[in-house]
C-alpha cells in the first residue's frame, strides 16, 4: 500500500471517528499513530510519538498564546463589553437600524481585546439583545447582527486562529495579525451595510434609537478610550518592529489589567477567574497542538499533501475551483467544529497544497480564518447559532434567517478578498 493511500484512508478514518465523538485531539493522534505503524514500522512510530509532541510545543512563539489569553479573559470578567456597547449606543443608535449598526461597532472594538466569538455572543446577547428587543427590533436582524458580528472575534487582531496558524506553519504571528486589520474593518463595514439595506428596504426592522446630545456622546468615549489606546499599543509595538507578538501580548495582558484595576473593575475573585480560565484554555489547546505535531508528522511522511499538489498542478485544474472547493468544505465543517479545530485539522493538508498553487502563505491564513468565522454561523447548524439561541431563548430558525443576509455579505468579503489579495497583504508589507 502506497504512502499516499494511507494518508488518504486516514483521513477518512479520521472523519468516522469524528463523527463517534471521538475529542478530536485524540483522533489526531491516534491516526497518525498508527498510519506512521503502516508506513515507517512500531519502532519509528513510538520514537515519532514520544518526541514529536513535546518538540511540536517546545518553542518560544507558542508563548504568544498564553499572554494574550490572558488579555482576552481579565477583560472578558470585567464588564466591558458592556461599556462599549453603551459608547456605540450613544453615538449611532438614533440612525435607522442604528442599535444594530451599534451592535457591529461594540463587537468590532471587543474582539480587537478578547478575540472570541463565543464570549462575543454571550456579551451582546445579554446587553444588546434586550436593548433591540426594547425598541422593538425584528428578532430575527437582532439575533443575527448578534451571530455575525460576534464572529469577528476570530479575525481582528489579536486573534488565536491567527496564532494557531502561524505556529503550525511557521509564518510571522505579527504579520498575520496585521494582515487580519484590514480585512476586519471591512467586516464590519460590510456588516453596517447589510444592516442599512435591510433598514431602507424595510424600516420596521430596525427602528431608529434615542437621540442623544453631543455632551452625552463625548461624555460616553470615558468607557472606552483606555481599551482603544491599548489595542492601539499592542498592534503598534507588533507593526514598528520594537517588541516581539509574545512580548506585546505581555504589555497587552500587563495593561488590561492595570486599567481594569485602577478602574476598580477587577477585583481578586475576578483576576482569580480569569487566570483559571487562561490556565484551562491553554492546557486544552496544548493538548490539541501535541496532537497536531504527531498527526502534521504522519501527513508529512505520507506526502498526501505533496501529492494532492502535484496531481492538480499536472492536471492545469483552476486554481479558482480548488478554492471553491475549500470554501465549501470550511462552510460545512463550521457546521459541527469550533473554528480553532477546523485550523488544526485541515492546515496539514491545505497549506502545502496552498504552496503549491503559488499562493502567499499570510493571505491564505487570513483566507482560512475568515472562513473559519463563516463556518460558525452556517446554517443548518453553525456553533454560535445554537449558542446565541441559548442566551437569548430564541428558536433557531429565525436565527438562522437572520444571518443569512449577513452570509451573503461574507461570500461578498471572499470574492474581494480573493480578487485582491492586496486588503490583507499590504499592511504587513509596509512593516
Amino acid at each position: 500500500m502506497s504512502p499516499e493511500l494511507v494518508g488518504l484512508l486516514a483521513i477518512i478514518a479520521l472523519l468516522v471517528l469524528m463523527a463517534l465523538r471521538m475529542w478530536v485531539g485524540l483522533a489526531m493522534a491516534v491516526i497518525g499513530f498508527v498510519g506512521l505503524i503502516f508506513i515507517q514500522g512500531l519502532d519509528r512510530a513510538l520514537l515519532v510519538v514520544s518526541t514529536a509532541p513535546f518538540t511540536f510545543i517546545a518553542k518560544e512563539s507558542f508563548t504568544v498564546l498564553p499572554m494574550f489569553m490572558l488579555m482576552g479573559s481579565v477583560i472578558g470578567v470585567t464588564g466591558i463589553g458592556t461599556d462599549l456597547y453603551k459608547a456605540a449606543h450613544t453615538w449611532i443608535g438614533h440612525w435607522r437600524g442604528g442599535l444594530a449598526m451599534a451592535t457591529t461597532l461594540a463587537s468590532a472594538m471587543f474582539a480587537a481585546i478578547v478575540g472570541s466569538a463565543t464570549a462575543g455572543v454571550i456579551v451582546f446577547g445579554r446587553v444588546a439583545y434586550p436593548e433591540m428587543k426594547r425598541f422593538k427590533y425584528d428578532d430575527a436582524l437582532n439575533t443575527g447582527v448578534i451571530c455575525a458580528s460576534a464572529t469577528m472575534g476570530i479575525l481582528i487582531p489579536p486573534s488565536v486562529g491567527f496564532i494557531i496558524y502561524g505556529i503550525l506553519t511557521e509564518q510571522s504571528v505579527g504579520k498575520l495579525f496585521m494582515a487580519g486589520v484590514v480585512p476586519g474593518v471591512f467586516q464590519m463595514l460590510t456588516y453596517m451595510l447589510v444592516i442599512f439595506i435591510i433598514c431602507r428596504i424595510n424600516p420596521l426592522k430596525g427602528p431608529s434609537g434615542p437621540h442623544t446630545t453631543w455632551k452625552q456622546k463625548f461624555f460616553s468615549i470615558r468607557y472606552v478610550w483606555m481599551m482603544v489606546a491599548l489595542f492601539l499599543l499592542v498592534m503598534g509595538v507588533i507593526y514598528t518592529g520594537v517588541c516581539t507578538p509574545t512580548e506585546a501580548g505581555a504589555i497587552g495582558a500587563f495593561g488590561a489589567c492595570v486599567i481594569t484595576i485602577v478602574s476598580r473593575r477587577l477585583n481578586l475573585k475576578g483576576m482569580k477567574d480569569a487566570l483559571l480560565d487562561t490556565g484551562l484554555l491553554v492546557g486544552m489547546m496544548l493538548m490539541l497542538l501535541m496532537a497536531t505535531g504527531i498527526f502534521q508528522k504522519f501527513m508529512a511522511v505520507s506526502e498526501l499533501p505533496f501529492y494532492l499538489g502535484q496531481a492538480i498542478t499536472g492536471a492545469n485544474v483552476p486554481h479558482v475551483v480548488v478554492m471553491i472547493f475549500i470554501v465549501i468544505v470550511f462552510f460545512i465543517g463550521g457546521m459541527f467544529l469550533p473554528g480553532m479545530l477546523l485550523i488544526v485539522l485541515t492546515v496539514p493538508i491545505l497549506f502545502p497544497l496552498s504552496i503549491a498553487m503559488g499562493y502567499d502563505p499570510i493571505w491564505f491564513g487570513v483566507l482560512l480564518v475568515i472562513l473559519c468565522e463563516i463556518g460558525d454561523i452556517s446554517p443548518p447548524v453553525g456553533m454560535v447559532n445554537f449558542l446565541m439561541a441559548g442566551v437569548a431563548g430564541v428558536p433557531v430558525t429565525v436565527i438562522i434567517r437572520g444571518v443569512i443576509p449577513f452570509l451573503i455579505g461574507d461570500i461578498v468579503r471572499i470574492v474581494a478578498i480573493m480578487a485582491l489579495p492586496q486588503l490583507a497583504l499590504w499592511l504587513p508589507s509596509l512593516m
